[in-house]
């Protein structure tokens, strides 16, 4: 078994690495902003809510998770949807005109291609996606609140999926090696959006490594030539839009008619779901 040792030069030429990871810190301040409309770690009455809860026939299962991914299809259309593309577009933008660079500096290092090369299968959206509907199936036998993640992990991969193949291919960009497709990137988006599902469900100290992980599994692509920091940048923006639409709590308005001195009025309450 051979080791080898990743060395990042002091050179001039690693000196603008921390507005590549300063980009990605950008993109997950802007959803942690966003984040009072989402729901942290689960309290001990609502995981023994989950708990409690009766087993759904696979009829009803099914019913129940087109029915939650229709909302959150919904849930996209939020000001912090904007904020976190937005945010994540402009990173995009910044380092644009240092793709080609940081591409070829991750392909050229032998050590850290060799270090990142299994992020090229951890990122993948069909391993995130089949993780998810493990986590499904041994969750009904074991545990409801396990079997939850993971029908929103796989909500998230199937709403990340929807967003980023339009985008890869309405933009159509070249990638590094050649071949189509580029932008944004799909491993970045598919781990993000596990990462974001995983810290929103199960607070930071399991969030903190899923970020870590998608992380490392972005800059893979770049190291495999695949991907530009551009493309994985986006990547991510996409990816915690996706994890925080199956995540946010919903919110509904009952509308109800009373009376008041001298005629009628029509109430508005806001009610979460």
């Amino acid at each position: 078994m051979s080791y080898h040792a990743v060395v990042i030069s002091g050179s001039h030429r690693f000196r603008r690495f921390p507005a590549v990871l300063a980009a990605f810190a950008v993109i997950v301040a802007a959803d942690v902003v966003r984040a009072q409309d989402a729901p942290t770690a689960a309290t001990p009455v609502a995981a023994q809510s989950a708990q409690d809860k009766p087993a759904e026939s696979p009829k009803q299962a099914s019913v129940s998770f087109f029915k939650a991914l229709g909302h959150d299809f919904i849930n996209l259309a939020t000001p912090s949807t904007l904020v976190i593309l937005g945010t994540g577009g402009a990173a995009a933008l910044a380092v644009h005109h240092e793709d080609a660079h940081w591409t070829e500096l991750s392909v050229e290092n032998q050590g850290l291609e060799n270090t990142l090369d299994p992020g090229q299968v951890v990122g993948s959206g069909w391993v995130q996606g089949g993780a998810a509907v493990g986590a499904m199936v041994i969750g009904h036998f074991t545990s409801p609140r396990v079997e939850e993640i993971g029908a929103k992990l796989l909500r998230a991969q199937i709403v990340n999926f929807a967003i980023t193949q339009p985008i890869k291919h309405a933009v159509n960009r070249t990638r590094p090696d050649g071949t189509r497709y580029s932008f944004p990137s799909g491993h970045s988006s598919s781990s993000f959006a596990t990462a974001a599902v995983l810290q929103r469900e199960l607070g930071w100290k399991v969030g903190a490594a899923a970020y870590g992980m998608a992380t490392y599994a972005s800059w893979s692509r770049l190291s495999e030539n695949k991907h530009y920091a551009s493309d994985v940048i986006f990547g991510a923006a996409i990816g915690l839009v996706s994890g925080r639409c199956v995540t946010v709590r919903g919110q509904r308005f009952e509308v109800g008619p009373g009376v008041v001195p001298g005629g009628m009025m029509v109430s508005f309450t806001r009610v979460e779901r």
